[in-house]
């Protein structure tokens, strides 16, 4: 075992993840892993980054753009599927992951797969509907929409020619394969409907792999052919082939010879050599550019290029952009939960739901505020009557009426002594009824008697 020496220089963690990247791409440059898509996100940079998994283990992985741009199919979570690319390591922070450059469904290849998703949408929204096909009309003038220079076009004419010599032909040369393919196919589709030359219209090419035919399969092909006035007979490929521009078609032949046979008075079955060698030799090419791409990509993956920066950094913008998603959704649920607390503590303060409560005690003091005004007038109605009574038993017209009286001078003072008056005077008495005159007399005393 190796020790280092105590003047060794130590690594820093950047240079530690920075080697044992370049360690795991140059040892695994080139891993196929078959299992589950799990945790799939999709950031608006075009990246999409997943977990791998199976029973027992899982793995990060990270798909650049450039690479999903190139998928025919969508997946999704659950998705079982086989991945080819290599294994690095994202240096900043230090995470294990697989770099995808190809994915395809496991046992089932992509171009299978996204055939039928475009097959199973277009016929819901009623491409195939064989309402909407237009019959075959009398045939004087087609038109052949192929490639210039494949044999389909050859096949054709070849028929037409030994058929219906007199059927006028109008081509339309377009590329049958690859990208160009798609956008020429649908030009001269538009084009041959602006003029309106032609009674028929024959879209076509040899046979070939699923990729070589794949512009046939394309959805905006698909919707300018359902879109053609002009009816369309489609022979792309062999008999066993089987094209969304078919279904979508108003007539389907198996074969471009037997698409001219078919609008052609006669109709004789022919099958072409040179497609099938043509096929091969594309298919053939198709390996030796394959080789060659792997060992590319061996070559590249031993050099840091600019680009391995820039996916770096593209990579933390992306996670970034999660967090910051994240972020913002657990800040805005953070704030409506409280606009919702302010909502019903703006209610509980509510002017009408304090009126509403005072009402509602001013209802129920009313009652009592009756009763107890009756309580008092009660009250001060006893205090009254029992101070009349007490009035009444104090009162000198009372004591007049048990038999005493009242005498005053002729002054009107009243005589509460003898002393206040003498022999001769004259004094008035008050009784019950009225008053009495007299004079005195005499005066005794309590002493006198």
């Amino acid at each position: 075992m190796r020790h280092s020496s105590p003047n060794e220089r130590a690594f820093t963690v950047s240079q530690l993840n920075q080697r044992a990247r370049q360690l795991l791409e140059i040892s695994f440059s080139q891993v196929r892993v078959e299992g589950e898509i799990s945790n799939l996100s999709r950031p608006s940079s075009g990246h999409w980054y997943f977990t791998l998994k199976d029973s027992g283990a899982q793995v990060r992985c990270a798909m650049f753009r450039a690479r999903t741009a190139q998928l025919r199919f969508m997946p999704k979570e659950g998705d079982f599927v086989e991945v080819s690319g290599k294994v690095s390591l994202y240096e900043n922070r230090g995470d294990y992951q697989l770099i995808i450059d190809h994915m395809k469904p496991a046992g089932e290849g992509a171009l299978l797969l996204a055939f039928q998703q475009l097959k199973a949408q277009l016929a819901q929204q009623g491409l195939f509907d064989p309402a909407h096909k237009k019959p075959l009309p009398v045939v004087r003038r087609v038109g052949i929409i192929t490639s210039a220079t494949g044999a389909a076009l050859h096949d054709m004419l070849t028929v037409l020619a030994r058929r219906s010599p007199a059927i006028e032909v109008d081509i339309y040369p377009t590329a049958v394969q690859g990208r160009d393919a798609i956008p020429q196919i649908i030009h001269a589709i538009e084009r041959a409907n602006r003029d309106q030359r032609v009674d028929v219209l024959l879209l076509g090419r040899g046979g070939g792999s699923l990729e070589d035919l794949w512009c046939f399969n394309d959805e905006h092909v698909a919707r300018a052919i359902y879109a053609s006035h002009i009816p369309i007979v489609s022979a792309v490929g062999h008999e066993t082939d089987v094209t969304i521009a078919d279904f979508v078609a108003d007539v389907r032949a198996p074969t471009p010879s037997a698409a001219a046979e078919l609008i052609s008075p006669d109709q004789h079955v022919q099958l072409q050599r040179v497609q099938q060698q043509q096929a091969r030799l594309l298919a053939a090419m198709q390996r030796i550019l394959h080789d060659h791409q792997q060992r590319l990509r061996q070559w590249q993956s031993r050099c840091r290029t600019p680009q391995h920066v820039l996916t770096a950094h593209s990579q933390q913008l992306d996670q970034l952009e999660l967090r910051l998603q994240r972020a913002w959704q657990i800040q805005w649920q953070r704030c409506a939960t409280q606009l919702q607390q302010q909502q019903r503590a703006l209610q509980q303060q509510h002017p009408q739901r304090l009126l509403g409560l005072q009402q509602e005690r001013l209802s129920a003091l009313s009652p009592r505020l009756t009763l107890a005004m009756k309580q008092q007038i009660q009250r001060f109605q006893q205090t009254l009557a029992s101070h009349v009574s007490l009035l009444h038993n104090l009162s000198p017209l009372n004591v007049l009426a048990r038999g005493y009286s009242i005498t005053q001078t002729a002054e009107g003072a009243v005589v509460q002594q003898t002393q206040q008056v003498q022999p001769g005077m004259r004094l008035r008495s008050r009784v019950q009824d009225g008053w009495i005159d007299s004079d005195v007399c005499a005066i005794q005393t309590e002493e006198s008697s």
